[in-house]
């Protein structure tokens, strides 16, 4: 399932971008150049990644799918149709998702912290030096820690779907996701093809628990801390506003500000 917004939300905000203003060091052993979509695996912290990577271009840009979501489920339209001369895009599927099982997908309390770390050591991993963010629902939270605690190594920042607390309201709504069988016949096909219809459905499950958690908390908070931390350029939009693509007239570019997002 394509992520709703993302392939405007590419051209209008990444393309007008120089992409001689990010130097790019020749990607890892598995990878290949051209307009070819290369599928592999590499090891990070302990596990074996899938990534897909295509594209020559001296921008990088990696592409971090919502949950349960991988990067052929939520950003396919977009390694095929994206400027493969000025950028090179990854897309990854975090671990427990995708391609890359195993290990089963969990969620401990600091679940996004991880992903941030495994994001950018992927991309350290296929010797990118530094590189812009793309993400999608929790893959826009994971992209907005990696972003606070890797300041260095962060070109661009586009996040649109996401959230850095968590309300009442938000768990009503995550229950209300709780049984699969209940999703629309257009979410679930691809989803259940991807993991068959048992880790699926457990791992939705553990997902609404894992995120109802943050709740739990007086503030509710994720990374809320962590957002004055970030340093480049944004490009921000809530679920809870309207959808991304109605900003675009907005935004021609990344904004230059340095100031952080609000995204309570």
């Amino acid at each position: 399932m394509a992520v709703p917004g993302a392939a405007r939300a590419l051209r209008a905000l990444l393309l007008p971008l120089s992409p001689r203003s990010v130097p790019l060091t020749p990607r890892g052993p598995a990878a290949s150049y051209g307009t070819s979509i290369t599928s592999a695996k590499i090891q990070v912290n302990g596990v074996n990644l899938h990534y897909q990577q295509t594209g020559e271009g001296s921008h990088a840009v990696l592409l971090l799918p919502g949950m349960l979501g991988s990067g052929q489920t939520d950003f396919g339209p977009q390694l095929k149709s994206m400027n493969k001369q000025l950028f090179t895009i990854v897309a990854w599927d975090p671990r427990g998702y995708g391609q890359s099982i195993p290990p089963s997908r969990d969620f401990p309390p600091d679940f996004f912290e991880r992903d941030a770390k495994d994001a950018v050591d992927l991309m350290q991993a296929l010797k990118f030096k530094k590189f812009s963010l793309l993400g999608w629902s929790d893959g826009g939270i994971t992209a907005l820690i990696a972003a606070a605690k890797y300041p260095a190594l962060i070109h661009k920042l586009v996040v649109w779907g996401a959230n850095a607390s968590v309300t009442q309201e938000d768990v009503r709504i995550y229950n209300g996701i709780r049984d699969v069988s209940k999703w629309s016949e257009k979410v679930k096909k691809p989803l259940e093809e991807m993991y068959g219809h048992e880790y699926f459905a457990k791992t939705c499950e553990a997902w609404v628990d894992g995120i109802s958690r943050f709740a739990e908390k007086s503030d509710g908070n994720i990374c809320q801390e962590l957002l004055p931390l970030i340093k480049c350029p944004t490009v921000y939009n809530s679920w809870r506003e309207r959808p991304f693509g109605s900003t675009l007239s907005l935004q021609n570019t990344f904004r230059s500000t340095s100031k952080a997002p609000d995204c309570s």
